[in-house]
């Protein structure tokens, strides 16, 4: 087969599908491959890639064969063995120089293993964050490529012109070297559990402290996303709100049970911030509440022994609400800040020279989390390139600040009419813990030294000390 084709992709999945007509819609040639031959040839014979730089390949040396040297394959597959089953056939086949794209969500450990096993045989690997799901893809991901400069050089151009374009700009850059990429999408992820949490949070209030319909309910979601929450999510939480089940009647977010799902990326961003001893309580309570949401018949029988709580609320509707965006914003900014000190850190820890500022850019567009505040995260690297929290920033201090007096009323009542808010509650908590000078843990050091000589510093001194604390 002649060498012609500009990249190539193992894996078409739906995922896998959209991305190569991306890549095809903008004139670059790409050969495909299926471990299943008959898929890779409906797909090529599909109306949708009829007619388009698509080349089919029905074997793995086939493929490599169809792609101009330095060769680029995007490994389109799911996370883990797949990974390495695709990257061990296509080893032998590879010359110095080509490089292999994972553009799963792999974990970033995985990520900087095979980066050196594959540095080692001469060749390049980039592990690939790509956000957007499968309209993304099809339509304009955002896109954190990992890996070598001279890998990006190669494949760079043809991620920016696939990617999602907010004012003219590409949502996509060289996050670093070797398993960035992909810390930084999981941590984009785990950002997306919280918000995800935070608003439902937020609607579970509206509905059963409120009483509101979800008709009413839509409307404000609706009226939030023209101010400073406008957002991805919100907007489809004003639109999920709005339309009604055809079989029943009723809204259908009421006959959807309530009980989430999760793939693991949200676990990989808590582990990580547990790993690198970054406190991210807010994204960690969001993974915790879908495994609480998991265990319906556990809850259900409970509710029955324990009994369910009885909210009623009494004051101005209307002033509420107002005070749930305000606490929903400043929530929001809570977890933002606790995953940007988790890449920072991450960069500290592994050498990336990853610009925080510029990643913000990047999930402007194609990506769950996009939202109208990220140009706002861009200013204040902008203004402080050192920036230890974004909470530390004066624009972002400014809202929460201001914000602060509504997001204590919304967590008291829910508090005091028995309705579980752990992300609301949690952001409120790390925002009160950061500004405090002064913690619990010096009760916590002098227990540690009590029962296991662990020792503790001293408020008048420096050094290590240790106390016979038996002795009184």
């Amino acid at each position: 087969m002649t060498a012609q084709a500009d990249i190539g992709l193992v894996g078409l999945a739906v995922m896998g599908q959209n991305l190569a007509l991306n890549i095809a819609d903008h004139g670059y040639r790409i050969a495909v491959f299926n471990r299943t031959t008959a898929t890779m040839r409906t797909f090529v014979d599909s109306k949708e890639a009829n007619g388009k730089p698509v080349v089919g390949c029905d074997t793995m040396a086939d493929l490599v064969a169809a792609i101009k040297r330095p060769r680029a394959i995007i490994l389109m597959v799911k996370a883990g063995a797949p990974v390495d089953e695709q990257i061990a056939l296509l080893r032998p086949l590879l010359e110095e120089g080509d490089i292999i794209v994972d553009g799963g969500n792999s974990h970033f450990r995985d990520t900087q293993r095979r980066d050196r096993e594959l540095t080692a045989a001469g060749l390049h690997f980039m592990g690939t964050g790509i956000s957007g799901g499968e309209e993304g893809a099809r339509n304009g991901p955002s896109i954190m490529p990992g890996g070598t400069a001279a890998a990006y050089a190669k494949v760079g151009p043809i991620f920016q012109a696939i990617s999602a374009k907010v004012d003219g700009e590409p949502c996509c850059i060289h996050i670093g070297t070797d398993g960035a990429g992909h810390f930084v999408k999981t941590t984009h992820n785990g950002i997306e559990y919280a918000d995800m949490q935070l608003i439902a949070e937020v609607y579970s209030l509206m509905r059963n402290l409120l009483g509101l319909s979800a008709k009413e309910m839509a409307g404000t979601f609706a009226a939030w996303n023209q101010g400073d929450l406008d957002s991805y999510l919100i907007e489809i939480t004003a639109d999920i709100l709005g339309q009604v089940d055809e079989e029943t009647g009723k809204p259908m977010v009421e006959v959807i049970v309530d009980r989430a799902g999760q793939k693991g990326t949200g676990q990989w961003t808590s582990a990580s911030a547990l790993e690198l001893g970054v406190p991210a309580p807010t994204i960690a309570e969001a993974v915790f509440a879908r495994a609480l949401s998991a265990l319906k018949p556990e809850r259900v029988a409970a509710e029955k022994i324990l009994g369910a709580a009885t909210p009623k609320f009494t004051g101005d509707k209307a002033a509420f609400v107002d005070d749930l965006k305000d606490a929903l914003l400043a929530s929001k900014i809570c977890a933002y800040a606790q995953g940007f000190a988790l890449i920072q850190a991450a960069k500290d820890e592994f050498g990336w020279d990853t610009d925080l500022g510029r990643v913000s850019m990047i999930w402007r567009g194609g990506c769950i989390i996009r939202a109208r505040f990220l140009n706002r995260i861009k200013e204040a690297y902008d203004r402080d390139p050192a920036l230890k929290n974004l909470l530390l920033d004066p624009y972002f201090r400014a809202f929460v600040e201001k914000g602060q007096g509504a997001w204590r009323r919304v967590v008291g009542a829910a508090v005091a009419n028995g309705l579980p808010v752990p992300a609301l509650v949690s952001a409120l908590s790390y925002y009160d813990a950061y500004r405090s000078g002064r913690l619990w843990a010096d009760l916590i050091q002098a227990q540690r030294d009590y029962f296991g000589a662990h020792t503790f510093e001293r408020t008048d001194r420096e050094g290590w000390f240790h106390r016979e604390w038996a002795r009184g």
